[in-house]
């Protein structure tokens, strides 16, 4: 009798956290919605009015997804601790894609109104065709990163409060949708905030728990080292992580992630370009912290769960909460799971009906080739006749239920899943650098460069092209570079970079500058591929592999490097 009365009383506080927390978010959301129906750039792009501190939080909790909770404590289960740098510098390393593109993005976005990733290339080579192949590009390949988010929250209610899996799932998918629906990027944005916070704290305190319950800190995992020590080396336990891999990861953030849709549109949404370096300066630090907390929670996980293979490793960090953290935190736990899978799931639905609206089916915009698209609305319009974002709202809800759909079957791990959406969308990166950078880039070459790119990747997914070690994304990358530059040069473009474009998409930076911040962060990346101590022995420090906090002060220092070239970029900006 006293057991099941126990068992009702922690059920009910987990359902009480839960609700609490939901609530909070959907009040901050409608508080925050304040004039976000006067049009598309209010609606998807708050105004472009975000500052330093809510750009900050709405990329990082935009960008750190239920891949980040939940993926990367399974990653660390099965792989070790070797996932947390590929993960924690790597991530802190495409920050530099911030200032590098960021920065001209967000001028350009600006000058000519621009609202969507392909209205970039669309304005740039006046090719309605490519925005066309870019916009669906996005779209397919942030699809699947999308269910992972359903797919998070069901394991989260399933181990919680007992709800089936499909249920739960269903529940969170719901409520982002009707907060998107109403409040747009601004709500979003804040909401992020919020989520962000709620999300580390949650961590902070499920890793005490867990490392409390294996008898501390730096005792278990000395434990768990003399066990299996392959998950306190690289190249991981059963070689999952070799240099080749390593290596690939470190590169694959840098050039997938400036193509996740939803934080491209971040950059039109900023305030201005101090915001957005700041944005960049701030990475490496929250990466470095945060990425720490659900890997090694799933380590600790070896130690008191065996057995857990395929997609259930997804399941260790609910699992150890609930062993754990008491009547409490488990609710506490998955209310900040849910605000990782919240902060990202509505970030992409708002860029991907913008995208399926504005791009795909050519509703809610104007000429392109215009210097100011009419997208701005005026100011003083009444919310109730902005009915242009009713194809907005039914696309985004047809999008989220095609994640939901998804989620329900998922054919891998999340990591699996995680890792060919950033294949697919690494392939975009090209395209856009030229886009900016390269007068004789044409609307052909891109399109050849997308198709071949992504179809690259299509055959690598079954196996029917070499990797030569790497990642599929890599070789990817560089065939569609080789193909945007063999298919541009025989081939004419309707439009040109005018001088005004250039000058915009200019850094200000003299060659001899660019020459000695490439030899700078060329060296980071040598650095963070430590060939010289792949395969050593543990060498434990509190517990934790000595090559860990090498990382950590590596990251540290990543921090020093951007905020010096951003002031530099700043102080050499076009309208500085």
């Amino acid at each position: 009798m006293f057991s099941s009365r126990l068992w009702r009383w922690a059920l009910q506080t987990k359902l009480v956290l839960i609700i609490v927390y939901l609530s909070a978010v959907v009040g901050v959301g409608l508080a925050a919605r304040r004039g976000s129906l006067r049009g598309p750039v209010e609606f998807f792009l708050a105004g472009r009015s975000l500052g330093p501190l809510v750009l900050v939080a709405t990329m990082a909790a935009t960008n750190f997804s239920a891949f980040t909770v939940v993926g990367f404590a399974g990653a660390g289960y099965r792989l070790g601790f070797a996932f947390y740098p590929v993960m924690g510098f790597g991530t802190a390393f495409m920050a530099l894609s911030f200032l590098l593109i960021g920065l001209p993005v967000w001028r350009l976005g600006k000058r000519y109104g621009l609202v969507t990733p392909p209205e970039l290339l669309v304005r740039r080579f006046d090719s309605r065709p490519l925005g066309v192949v870019f916009g669906t590009a996005m779209a397919v390949f942030t699809l699947p990163y999308l269910a992972i988010q359903p797919l998070a929250a069901g394991y989260a209610l399933e181990s919680t409060l007992g709800l089936p899996h499909a249920l739960g799932g269903a529940l969170v998918t719901a409520l982002v949708v009707s907060y998107c629906l109403v409040g747009g990027v601004r709500s979003v944005a804040w909401t992020d905030v919020l989520q962000g916070l709620f999300m580390f704290a949650a961590l902070a305190l499920s890793l005490v728990a867990v490392a409390r319950a294996s008898g501390g800190f730096e005792v278990g995992l000395t434990a768990l080292a003399e066990q299996t020590p392959e998950h306190f080396m690289r190249p991981g336990a059963g070689g999952g992580i070799a240099l080749g891999i390593w290596g690939s990861y470190m590169l694959l953030w840098l050039l997938a992630d400036p193509m996740f849709p939803q934080l491209f549109q971040r950059f039109y949404a900023a305030r201005g370009e101090r915001a957005i370096v700041r944005t960049a300066v701030a990475y490496p630090v929250i990466t470095t912290v945060l990425f720490f907390l659900p890997v090694a929670i799933g380590v600790f996980g070896r130690l008191h769960v065996t057995g857990l293979e395929g997609g259930d490793t997804d399941r260790i960090l609910p699992m150890m909460v609930e062993r754990f953290g008491g009547p409490w935190l488990p609710g506490l736990v998955s209310a900040g799971l849910i605000a990782a899978i919240m902060s990202t799931m509505d970030s992409q639905l708002l860029t991907l009906g913008s995208i399926v609206e504005r791009d795909l089916l050519g509703l809610g915009r104007s000429d392109a080739s215009s210097p100011t698209l009419s997208s701005e609305a005026p100011r003083n319009a009444r919310p109730g006749r902005r009915t242009h974002l009713l194809p907005t709202r039914l696309s985004l809800a047809a999008l989220a239920l095609v994640g939901y759909l998804l989620s329900l079957r998922p054919p891998a791990t999340i990591l699996a899943l995680a890792t060919e959406t950033f294949g697919g969308l690494a392939v975009l990166l090209p395209s856009v650098v030229a886009a900016l950078w390269w007068r004789r880039a044409t609307a052909p070459g891109l399109i050849a460069s997308i198709i071949a790119g992504e179809t690259w990747v299509a055959l690598a997914h079954f196996g029917l092209v070499p990797s030569f070690g790497l990642l599929a994304a890599l070789p990817a990358v560089a065939v569609a570079t080789l193909v945007l530059i063999a298919a541009s040069l025989p081939t004419r473009s309707a439009a040109g970079a005018g001088h005004e474009w250039r000058g915009l998409a200019s850094a200000g930076l003299t060659r001899r500058e660019w020459a000695g911040w490439t030899v700078v962060f060329l060296a980071f990346l040598v650095l963070s591929i430590d060939w010289w101590r792949f395969g050593e022995a543990p060498r434990l420090v509190l517990g934790v592999p000595s090559w860990v906090g090498y990382f950590g002060v590596l990251g540290l220092l990543l921090t020093v490097a951007f905020a010096v070239l951003g002031r530099r970029l700043i102080d050499r900006s076009p309208g500085a």
